[in-house]
């Protein structure tokens, strides 16, 4: 893991280095303590956490890639390997092994031919976790994660709708809502805890989601990528990973900027 990080040292400066190794492999932040501060302050700590989101996307992927060679059984039983040894690989912490968990269980529902329902898989995740470790019920982490994706799961309702009917304007519209709708949820549990530990509320947070998660798939799926080819050959994989600094400069954009608001936040 070592020599990822130091790889993706040499293809950025800071902060945007440690902002791809934080969205893509979840690693602490090596960035002044403004930066850090700064994303506390408008709300965008999340995305420098392993997720969910990072899960899910190397299920889907890995999925794809199998499944025509393997059959979908296969596939998924192979899914659900990679993902354990990409938790081990980037770090045991509580919320990759949330999303690592949780994931597994949907993979395993899919196995079996049956359905799974989030909210028992959020549980069921929960219960084992507490059970094997006990003392992740003191882990600020887990509680932020576990609350964000119990948000998620109870208030942020998707809509299945046909798109092939919609304007463009309809359709930037929805996905607005859609995105103010997961981040309000996902905040109904966490900005409790955040309050409650770090005596800090941001009023600019669900706007600032919505002009940067649209970026973190994209960042994760490329600044991977990049990667990998970069283990083999350092200057192909500096050549892919250029694109890169155009999102990464966005998000410090919109981070220095948003929190320099007057009322963005407020500290108790």
């Amino acid at each position: 893991m070592e020599a990822v990080n130091n790889l993706v040292n040499s293809y950025f400066h800071e902060p945007h280095a440690s902002l791809t190794n934080g969205i893509i492999f979840g690693r602490d932040l090596f960035v002044t303590d403004k930066f850090y501060n700064e994303l506390k302050q408008v709300g965008l700590i999340h995305i420098v956490v392993l997720s969910g989101q990072n899960i899910s996307l190397l299920s889907n992927t890995v999925l794809s890639i199998f499944t025509p060679i393997l059959g979908k059984k296969v596939a998924l039983l192979v899914s659900i390997a990679i993902i354990f040894a990409f938790v081990i690989f980037v770090g045991i912490e509580a919320p990759t092994i949330r999303a690592a968990i949780m994931g597994s269980i949907t993979l395993f529902g899919r196995y079996l031919g049956r359905k799974t329902y989030p909210l028992y898989a959020l549980f069921i995740t929960g219960a084992v976790m507490i059970t094997v470790h006990p003392l992740y019920l003191e882990s600020i982490s887990f509680q932020l994660s576990f609350g964000a994706t119990l948000g998620i799961i109870l208030f942020s309702i998707k809509e299945v709708e046909s798109s092939s009917c919609k304007t463009s304007a309809q359709k930037f519209y929805n996905f607005i809502g859609s995105e103010l709708r997961t981040s309000l949820s996902a905040s109904v549990f966490t900005v409790p805890i955040i309050f409650f530990y770090f005596r800090q509320i941001s009023f600019i947070a669900p706007l600032a989601n919505i002009l940067i998660s649209f970026l973190i798939s994209p960042i994760m799926f490329w600044g991977a990528i990049s990667v990998i080819v970069g283990l083999f050959s350092y200057e192909v994989g500096y050549l892919l990973s250029l694109p890169l600094n155009i999102p990464l400069w966005y998000i410090v954009f919109i981070v220095e900027q948003f929190s320099k608001l007057p009322f963005a936040y407020l500290n108790f």
